[in-house]
């Protein structure tokens, strides 16, 4: 009897994990405004005339770039405003955290087409699609780390876009 007990509580503990896993990560995808595809980032641009946001960073070890993605990018006013305003891309440069090859690639080749040399590094840009298919940016302006909170980024950011 009491082994049965401990087989349904393990189960039931088992369960209540996977579960809160599983809304954790649901709730963290329909959240996430970030893309890591300039591709998609282009296309939605594009479809949208939304301005993109291209968000240079060292997520694991740039200590300014966790303090501006703790201090603005996760907050709700950000959130926000970049849902309406823009399409927000995350180009990472991390020492810990592997990425696959084609994002290392795609990352490496904007950071040299922007000339970003520091991190945060926050270029604000529109796509233009010319005639032979290729893709032109409109630099709009380029920022960083902004004292005061989601509010005064956004008003510095708002600068360049308007």
């Amino acid at each position: 009897m009491v082994f049965t007990k401990k087989i349904k509580m393990k189960k039931i503990i088992i369960l209540t994990i996977f579960s809160l896993f599983f809304l954790i990560s649901n709730s963290q995808e329909k959240n996430s405004i970030w893309l890591t595809n300039i591709d998609q980032a282009i296309a939605q641009s594009i479809e949208t005339d939304k301005p993109i946001m291209l968000f240079f960073t060292g997520s694991d070890w740039c200590g300014w770039c966790k303090r501006l993605v703790k201090e603005v990018f996760d907050q709700k006013e950000f959130t926000d405003w970049a849902e309406e305003n823009i399409i927000s891309v995350e180009l990472d440069f991390p020492k810990r955290t592997k990425l696959d090859e084609n994002t290392v690639a795609q990352n490496q080749q904007l950071q040299r087409l922007f000339s970003v040399q520091g991190y945060p590094t926050i270029w604000l840009v529109k796509p233009e699609l010319k005639e032979d298919n290729k893709i032109n940016f409109e630099k709009l302006g380029k920022t960083g780390y902004v004292r005061g909170g989601a509010k005064n980024w956004i008003l510095s950011a708002e600068q360049f876009l308007n």
